[in-house]
């Protein structure tokens, strides 16, 4: 079959079309003919081995999939390890989710990774109360136009969208937002305070790091909550001081997708099963990113890092 490995690790230009032999299912597991893959911007961390979890070579990228199991049933799955970069896939049966009527490719991939960390950033790691101030860092991008979304639709008081670009802001706005800046500020502490009206804010998502996430900080009001959950930007912030902490009264945690299913209950699932609903009551929806050939994966990882994308990212292994 058709897949897309990683033979080296390194950026974009290690990702080679080949032919492969097809997975074979064991016991507990499921074979996927898959039909769209998400690409995620941990797939290009994958690539290049700086990912939190440790990549073993040769690999087939790709970490989640939209297809009909043998049986025929239309499922979204996540893929322990990769595999997705290809024509079949194999998934645990248990992370396997059947996808309701009215939900299509885009929106079940959508969901499945960047709607769940935006459920789960709101939800469990800033607890998000009514009436309270959000900030979205790329709000354009695959989490960040659902956290935009969710924000409002759970009662968020104000939601602040930071983008890169005209365009991205405009979107930003289109999908709920009550001000879009730009993340190219200078003094990122400034602007997000004068959009919120001089006021500190309550809460930031955010997957940038370095000056962002530092200036992100410093933003946060009494009692305020800075989730952070990726560094694309690729620079670190400076260490957090428990002192500035307690002095501020503030808190900032991390979130890893993988960890939420090591909660009791079925968590993940409760998420996807809300957010689909979401879908089909015409509350939330994906915003496309580009569709590429399975062959053009190296195109889509040098869309996805060079920062210029907006909405999810796909590939077609039937092209």
């Amino acid at each position: 079959m058709r897949a897309v490995q990683v033979t080296e690790f390194g950026g974009p230009e290690v990702l080679t079309p080949v032919e492969v032999a097809e997975p074979t299912p064991q016991a507990g597991q499921v074979l996927i003919d898959v039909e769209r893959v998400g690409v995620n911007y941990a797939d290009t961390h994958q690539a290049e081995n700086s990912y939190l979890a440790p990549s073993k070579l040769p690999l087939v990228p790709g970490g989640e999939v939209v297809g009909r199991t043998q049986d025929g049933r239309r499922v979204v799955a996540l893929l322990n390890g990769g595999g997705g970069y290809a024509e079949k896939a194999v998934a645990e049966e248990v992370m396997a989710f059947e996808v309701p009527e009215g939900v299509d490719d885009l929106n079940a991939l959508s969901m499945l990774v960047q709607g769940a960390t935006a459920w789960i950033l709101l939800r469990k790691n800033a607890h998000l109360q009514a009436g309270e101030s959000v900030v979205v860092h790329a709000a354009a991008g695959g989490v960040g136009s659902i956290a935009v979304q969710l924000a409002k639709v759970w009662g968020a008081g104000r939601v602040i969208a930071t983008a890169s670009s005209e365009e991205k802001r405009n979107l930003a706005l289109e999908l709920g937002a009550d001000v879009a800046v730009d993340s190219k500020a200078e003094n990122m502490t400034e602007t997000l305070m004068e959009a919120n009206g001089g006021k500190r804010v309550d809460i930031v998502l955010d997957m940038v790091g370095g000056t962002t996430t530092d200036q992100s900080i410093a933003a946060l009001a009494p009692f305020g909550r800075l989730a952070f959950y990726g560094m694309a930007g690729r620079q670190q912030p400076k260490p957090v001081e428990l002192r500035n902490l307690l002095g501020h009264s503030t808190t900032v945690t991390g979130m890893w997708l993988p960890h939420v299913f090591r909660l009791p209950g079925n968590v993940f699932g409760t998420a996807l099963t809300e957010l689909f609903t979401l879908i089909q009551d015409g509350k939330l929806r994906a915003i496309a990113g580009g569709e590429y050939a399975l062959a053009d994966a190296r195109a889509a990882h040098e869309a996805l890092r060079s920062r210029g994308t907006v909405g999810k990212l796909l590939l077609d292994p039937r092209k």
